[in-house]
């Protein structure tokens, strides 16, 4: 009997170390993937603001890395997606404001590893529908600003890309008869891009 016990607990042991050696190996494997990840020296990514596509809208943007530097061109189109929410002033309860297809392009520096910290011009045609009345009019603003956010690798090529934008913009107004609109000066809002690295160069 005790040396079926002992059997038992040697094999146990046997076990637990082989499991902790393998999760080990895996851990490491995860990490120097995702070390992989910011010491290449170019690299061409597309990503996408998944969250349009929720809304009926769309985004695309491509992206050119060299060492720590990164130029991104992108297209949005925000469908039904409601940017006046993310107004921080002039904000109106009686409209909402849409993004319509409008371009960008962005300019970011890897200021640690992953952690991407960028500014951005982006020629915003907006749609300003006034919600007592279903009367919709374009707005057009150039807006620019910056932002920071982290790249999360899966492996060595997919990519996951949270953040914060500032966008920062002109005084614009449209008038709507009885009462006139002004587009919010600055708009914070939260991103996450979905993306994949097509090709790398290492260092």
């Amino acid at each position: 009997m005790k040396k079926k016990i002992l059997f038992i607990v040697c094999l146990t042991i046997t076990s637990l170390s082989m499991y902790s050696q393998s999760d080990s190996l895996h851990v490491k494997s995860v990490v120097n993937s995702h070390l992989k990840s910011y010491e290449v020296k170019s690299a061409i990514e597309v990503e996408s603001l998944v969250p349009m596509f929720l809304t009926g809208g769309y985004h695309f943007a491509v992206g050119y890395r060299y060492e720590r530097f990164r130029v991104r061109l992108s297209v949005i189109n925000g469908g039904t997606y409601d940017a006046e929410t993310a107004g921080v002033n002039n904000s109106s309860a009686g409209f909402k404001r849409y993004y319509k297809t409008s371009p960008g392009v962005f300019l970011g520096y890897n200021i640690w590893r992953n952690l991407e910290l960028y500014t951005y011009l982006e020629s915003h045609t907006f749609g300003i529908e006034q919600k007592s009345t279903g009367i919709r009019k374009d707005i057009h603003s150039t807006d620019t600003g910056l932002g920071l956010s982290y790249q999360f690798f899966i492996g060595r090529y997919f990519y996951i890309q949270p953040g914060m934008h500032v966008y920062l913009r002109g005084n614009k107004s449209i008038d709507f008869g009885t009462v006139n609109y002004s587009i919010s000066n600055v708009d914070l809002s939260p991103v996450i891009r979905l993306g994949v690295r097509l090709w790398s160069k290492d260092k």
